[in-house]
C-alpha cells in the first residue's frame, strides 16, 4: 500500500498508538489493574500543564489501552494520594508533604504504585509530566494497562534535551511538540532571521513559545543573523541593539540563543582569517585564509560580550550558547586560548565525535559531521570538554542522539541501537569527567519517534534497567516475544555494519545524502530538481562526484578502494540483519506487521544507498582511467565497464522505488524536501540513460576518429 506525499505526518502526529493492549496478558500478584472506573486526580488550582498532562494520561488509556477513567480536580489532593483507591494521583511535591524528600531537580518524579492506586509526585508540573508519561511507557512495554508496584525516584541526566522538528523546518503542531515532550525532549530549536521570521516565511514566534510551554518544552532561538559589525565599530551596540536586542524585545521568553560560527561570524580582526564574512568574499580573489566563522578568532569574546549586553537588557534569563562546530579542526593551543577567555556566563557546545582522524587500512579518514559510525567523543571534545570544566564554564554538545545523522541524508533514523548505546555511554561518562549537561539532540534533519528515541530516553533517566533488558522489552512490545531473538540478531548486524561506514564531506554531500537518486555524471553537468519552498532544496548536495581534499585525510585516489571495500562488508552486514528481520516478521502478530514492514523497507533502502555510494566511487575511478588513457582499445573496454555499471546502478534505483511509495517519509528531509520520491528517482534513471545513449556514442565517435574505426 502507498502513501501520498507528505503523509508520514499523519504518523507523526499519532502520539498514542492505538490498541496497544494484548488480551493474552494477565495482571501479577501486587500490580495495579487500571480499568474502567478508575479516575485521575489532580489538584482544584493545578497548573494548565498538569491539567494538560492528565487529558494526556485519559486519553492514552482510552486509545493504546482501551480504558475508560473519569478526570477530577479536587481539593485535599493528599488524602487521596494517602488513601484513595482506584485513582492516579497527579501533583507537585509542595501539595504531597514527605514525598519529596527525593525530588531535588527540574522533571523529576516520584512514582508510588500499589494495587489501589498510582501516585505521580513531581518535583514541578514539568516533573508530573515526565511521570506520567514513565506510566505510559511501562504500560506500553507491558502490554497491558498494569503496573507492578513500586515506590521510585528518577531524575533527568542532561537538560536541555534540544532538537528540531521532524515533521517540517521550523514547524511545531501540538502533537508533534507532545510527542517530543513523551520522548524526554525538553526543548524545541527554531531558526531565527529576524522577528517572527525563520528561513521559511513568517513565524509567530510568542505563539510557539506559548504552545511549546503547554506540553513542558523550551524554545531555543538558532541564530540565521547577519552581524556585520565588529565590536569597536562605534555604532557596533546599536547596530546590535537593532537585530538580537529587536528580536528579544520581541519574543523575551526564548529560553536561550545557539551561536555557530557559519551562521554568526562577524568581520573579526584576528589576523588568521579573512576578516570578511564568507558570502561576501570577492570570487574573483583566491582565499589563503578562512572566514572568521571557521577560525577560534581572538575576538569572539568581545563580540559575545556585547551581544549579552544587548539581549540582557531585553532578557535576563535568556542563555547564550556559543557552539565551536566550525572550527575543531584547528590547532589546540588557538581552540583552547578562546575557551581560556570565553565569558563565564555562556555556555559552550561542542560536537561529539567531529574532526577525528581514523585509520583505516592504511589511509587516514576524518570524521566528518554528523555521523555516528564513530562513537565519539573526538579529542576536539574532549579537550574543549576539559578546557571548559577547568573554567567551570557550562558545557553541551551536539550528539545528535534524536536517532540521526548526516550517514543518510533521507532515512527517518538510523536503526543500529547497540552504537547509539555506546554513544550514549560515552556521553554519560562526559558527564561524570567534564560537567557535560546539556544536548542538541538534531540538527534540521529532525526528530523522529522510533525505537531508537525510546532508548536514548531509558538511557538519560536515572535509574533505568540494563541496556539489553531494555532492548529485550523494546523487541518484545514491538514485535512479541518469540521475534526477539532475530530482532535483537537484526539490530546487532545492523550496529555493526553502521562501524563499517566510512564518513566523508564528498559522500555526505553526494550518493549519501539523497541515496540512489543522485546522478552518475559523465561531462554534461545536471542540477538536481527541488521543490521551490525548500530552504535548501538541492544546495547542499554536490552532484558531480569527486574527492573533496583537504591535509587531514587521504587523497580520494588512495582511500577510495579502501572505502568501498568496507561498504561493501556494511552492505553485507545489513543484508543479514534484514534476513534476520524477515524470520521475525513471520512471528509478529497482524497489528504489528505494518510497523514492521515499515522497518524493514527502511533498511532495505539503506542497502540500496550504500550500493549507490560504492557505484558512483566506482564510476569515478573509471572516469579518471577514461580521461587519462591515451590507448583508444583500452578506452573502449573502460567505457564498456562503465556501461555495465551504469546499468546496475539504473536496476539499483529501480528497485527502491516501491519503498519510497510505501513510505512517504522516505526520500525527504526537511531543509531540502523530498530528494528521492518516485519523481526524483525517474529523474536520476533518465538521466544516467542519457549518458549511456547520447554521451557514451558521442564519446565512442570522439574516440573512432583516433583509432580510425567505430566499436
Amino acid at each position: 500500500m502507498s502513501e501520498k506525499k507528505y503523509e508520514f505526518r499523519r504518523r507523526l502526529e499519532t502520539v498514542h498508538k492505538p490498541d496497544r493492549r494484548n488480551s493474552n496478558v494477565n495482571p501479577e500478584f501486587g500490580e495495579a489493574v487500571i480499568e474502567d472506573g478508575w479516575r485521575i486526580v489532580i489538584e482544584e488550582n493545578a497548573k494548565p500543564l498538569v491539567l494538560t498532562v492528565a487529558k494526556d494520561l485519559q486519553d492514552y488509556l482510552f486509545v493504546s489501552m482501551c480504558v475508560s477513567v473519569s478526570l477530577h480536580r479536587i481539593e485535599h489532593i493528599g488524602e487521596m494520594a494517602a488513601s484513595g483507591e482506584r485513582v492516579i494521583v497527579l501533583a507537585e511535591q509542595a501539595a504531597l508533604p514527605g514525598l519529596d524528600s527525593r525530588l531535588d531537580k527540574p522533571r523529576s518524579y516520584r512514582i508510588i504504585a500499589n494495587a489501589k492506586r498510582i501516585v505521580v509526585c513531581g518535583y514541578d508540573d514539568r516533573g508530573i509530566g515526565q511521570g506520567s508519561y514513565y506510566l505510559e511507557d511501562l504500560m506500553n512495554l507491558r502490554e497491558a494497562p498494569f503496573v507492578s508496584g513500586q515506590d521510585i525516584s528518577r531524575t533527568p541526566l542532561f537538560s536541555p534535551r534540544m532538537a528540531h522538528s521532524g515533521w517540517g523546518l521550523d514547524r511545531y503542531p501540538d502533537a508533534h511538540l507532545n510527542a517530543m515532550a513523551h520522548a524526554g525532549i525538553d526543548a524545541v530549536l527554531l531558526f531565527v532571521k529576524d522577528v517572527d521570521q525563520t528561513p521559511e516565511g513568517h513565524l509567530d514566534f510568542n505563539y510557539l513559545v506559548d504552545r511549546a510551554a503547554s506540553y513542558g518544552l523550551d524554545v531555543y532561538m538558532y541564530s540565521y543573523m547577519t552581524n556585520r559589525k565588529h565590536p569597536d565599530d562605534p555604532d557596533a551596540e546599536s547596530y546590535y541593539d537593532s537585530t538580537y536586542g529587536k528580536i528579544l524585545a520581541a519574543c523575551p521568553r526564548f529560553k536561550g540563543i545557539i551561536l555557530v560560527g557559519e551562521s554568526c561570524e562577524f568581520p573579526s580582526k584576528d589576523p588568521n582569517t579573512t576578516g570578511v564574512l564568507r558570502l561576501e568574499w570577492p570570487e574573483e580573489r583566491p582565499k589563503k585564509k578562512p572566514s572568521p566563522g571557521w577560525w577560534p578568532c581572538y575576538d569572539y569574546p568581545q563580540w559575545l560580550n556585547l551581544l549579552k549586553k544587548v539581549i540582557r537588557k531585553h532578557s535576563t534569563d535568556t542563555e547564550i550558547v556559543f557552539w565551536t562546530y566550525n572550527w575543531g579542526w584547528a590547532p589546540e593551543e588557538e581552540r583552547l586560548r578562546l575557551i581560556n577567555s570565553l565569558p563565564e556566563d555562556v555556555t559552550l557546545q561542542v560536537t561529539f565525535e567531529m574532526f577525528e582522524q581514523i585509520k583505516h587500512e592504511g589511509i587516514t579518514n576524518v570524521c566528518v559531521d554528523y555521523t555516528i559510525s564513530f562513537e565519539g567523543p573526538g579529542q576536539y571534545f574532549s579537550s574543549e570538554a576539559k578546557a571548559a570544566h577547568e573554567r567551570g564554564v557550562k558545557l553541551y554538545s551536539m550528539s545528535n542522539t534524536g536517532g540521526l545523522t548526516w550517514d543518510i541524508g533521507v532515512i527517518p533514523y538510523e536503526p543500529v541501537p547497540y552504537q547509539w548505546a555506546r554513544r550514549h555511554a560515552a556521553l554519560l561518562k562526559a558527564r561524570e569527567d567534564w560537567g557535560l549537561t546539556g544536548l542538541m539532540e538534531s540538527h534540521h534533519f529532525g526528530w523522529w519517534p522510533s525505537f531508537i528515541s525510546d532508548i536514548a530516553k531509558w538511557a538519560y533517566w536515572s535509574p533505568s534497567p540494563p541496556v539489553e533488558e531494555t532492548y529485550a522489552a523494546i523487541a518484545r512490545r514491538d514485535f512479541s516475544e518469540e521475534a526477539v531473538p532475530f530482532v535483537l540478531a537484526a539490530w546487532q548486524h545492523w550496529s555493526e555494519g553502521i562501524q563499517s561506514y566510512i564518513p566523508t564531506t564528498e559522500d555526505q554531500y553526494g550518493p549519501f545524502r539523497i541515496g540512489p537518486s543522485y546522478p552518475l555524471i559523465l561531462r554534461k553537468k545536471v542540477n538536481i530538481p527541488a521543490a521551490w519552498h525548500a530552504m535548501f532544496g538541492s544546495a547542499i548536495i554536490s552532484a558531480d562526484y569527486g574527492p573533496l581534499e583537504n591535509a587531514r585525510q587521504s587523497l580520494g585516489n588512495s582511500r577510495y578502494n579502501v572505502e568501498i571495500g568496507s561498504l561493501e562488508r556494511m552492505a553485507e552486514l545489513w543484508r543479514r540483519g534484514n534476513s534476520c528481520l524477515e524470520e521475525a516478521l513471520c512471528l509478529v502478530p497482524a497489528k504489528k506487521q505494518e510497523e514492521g514492514r515499515r522497518l524493514l523497507g527502511m533498511n532495505c533502502f539503506i542497502v540500496h544507498a550504500v550500493q549507490t555510494t560504492i557505484h558512483v566511487k566506482q564510476w569515478w575511478m573509471l572516469k579518471q582511467q577514461l580521461f587519462t588513457e591515451p590507448d583508444p582499445a583500452k578506452t573502449s573496454i573502460i567505457l564498456d565497464e562503465m556501461e555495465q555499471l551504469a546499468l546496475r546502478e539504473i536496476a539499483n534505483a529501480e528497485a527502491v522505488i516501491p519503498y519510497v511509495n510505501a513510505d512517504s517519509r522516505l526520500g525527504w528531509e526537511p531543509s531540502m524536501d523530498y530528494m528521492t520520491d518516485e519523481t526524483h528517482l525517474h529523474w536520476k534513471i533518465a538521466q544516467v540513460r542519457s549518458v549511456l545513449e547520447d554521451e557514451f556514442p558521442n564519446y565512442r565517435k570522439s574516440l573512432a576518429l583516433t583509432t580510425g574505426s567505430l566499436h
